[in-house]
């Protein structure tokens, strides 16, 4: 007789139930959206969650034009990059970015989230991003939902 009465279920890529969501980022705040958006995508609200397997949602967010930033952030916060080359290094501010694509902002909001592995690469290209209130994703009939009801 087995003494266990219960047994750990581990979730894989055949088990997992993958679903479209879509995230409206009108009047949210960056850092906020951002860590509600990873946790979606990594799976960690769902009840199989299993760290090492992509069991995700894919997540869609429109209207990134609408994102708000506390503070001095607009001006403060810098986005750093090196060109490879010496002295290569260049840095943008929140508001010049943000000027040239709003996306990215959240883009690289949500990355920096993730995991820093080849799971944390698959599980990014779950995520879309669009400027706009449009979006190429409706054959997929994504799922609206409230970040604000999540914990």
């Amino acid at each position: 007789m087995n003494t266990l009465s219960y047994k750990t279920v581990s979730a894989n890529s055949a088990t997992v139930n993958k679903e479209w969501v879509l995230v409206d980022a009108d009047g949210q705040t960056l850092g906020r959206l951002a860590s509600k958006v990873a946790k979606l995508i990594r799976g960690k609200y769902k009840p199989n969650f299993t760290p090492h397997v992509d069991c995700g949602d894919n997540v869609v967010i429109i209207n990134a034009e609408k994102i708000t930033l506390t503070g001095k952030k607009w001006t403060d916060k810098s986005y750093i990059r090196h060109t490879g080359y010496p002295g290569g290094q260049r840095s943008l501010t929140a508001t010049e970015m943000f000027e040239k694509d709003p996306t990215r902002l959240i883009e690289k909001a949500v990355k920096g989230m993730l995991p820093k592995n080849i799971l944390g690469a698959a599980l990014y290209r779950n995520l879309y991003v669009y400027a706009g209130g449009e979006h190429k994703h409706a054959g997929q009939e994504p799922k609206a939902i409230n970040l604000n009801d999540l914990k």
